[in-house]
């Protein structure tokens, strides 16, 4: 399979959609245990979506959007 449609997948994955059409979790798993080059991507996006989340909640115990401006009351 190409990387692009793997890369793409875990992606889906992280951000809990669906797989796209044409992959299938046992396609992708046979696919990252193969590819390194994968894998290690896989790893990254995990940790910017990690990030990312962090980033969010402390921007909403600061009481600031994600923008870093002061968040509008509700």
């Amino acid at each position: 399979m190409v990387c692009s449609r793997i890369r793409t997948a875990v992606s889906a994955r992280l951000d809990g959609e669906r797989l796209p059409p044409g992959v299938t979790a046992g396609q992708l798993a046979a696919h990252l245990k193969g590819c390194a080059a994968c894998r290690l991507w896989e790893v990254r996006a995990r940790q910017l979506t990690e990030y990312i989340a962090r980033l969010g909640e402390s921007d909403t115990a600061l009481g600031t959007d994600a923008g870093g401006r002061p968040a509008q009351p509700s």
